[in-house]
């Protein structure tokens, strides 16, 4: 009897710790939660983050983000979602925001307003040398 009730505390022991690394295993950003109006920014985070040439970081609820090397190469092409971020350091580059007022857009560290915009802006950015 006393086998059988340590077969079953183990077995339930292995279950808890399967799950819990399962859980560990699952894709995502490995951060706690930031509650709205926290105050976090871009500007807040250049200490932890790399910042390239252009910086994109969607604070609004989401907006579509197409950045590519003019004539060649598509680097994103995607909706990105609130918290997150693009940083390129190309010579040049074409950026298109879906939603300039959902953005923060820094260029060289230096942020650019984008907020008044009409949907789809498009605008290039050329690296100094």
């Amino acid at each position: 009897m006393l086998a059988i009730a340590g077969a079953i505390a183990l077995f339930i022991t292995l279950v808890a710790l399967g799950g819990y690394f399962l859980y560990r295993s699952l894709p995502g950003d490995g951060q706690a939660a930031t509650p709205e109006g926290s105050g976090t920014s871009a500007d807040a985070q250049s200490d932890s983050v790399e910042m390239g040439a252009v910086y994109i970081k969607v604070i609004g609820e989401s907006s579509d983000v197409i950045v590519r090397v003019p004539g060649g190469e598509v680097l994103t092409d995607t909706t990105m979602g609130q918290g997150e971020f693009v940083s390129f350091d190309h010579s040049t580059l074409d950026i298109t925001i879906g939603d300039p007022s959902a953005v923060e857009v820094y260029i060289r560290g230096e942020r650019h307003d984008l907020s008044d915009r009409e949907p789809g802006y498009s605008f290039t950015v050329e690296k100094e040398l």
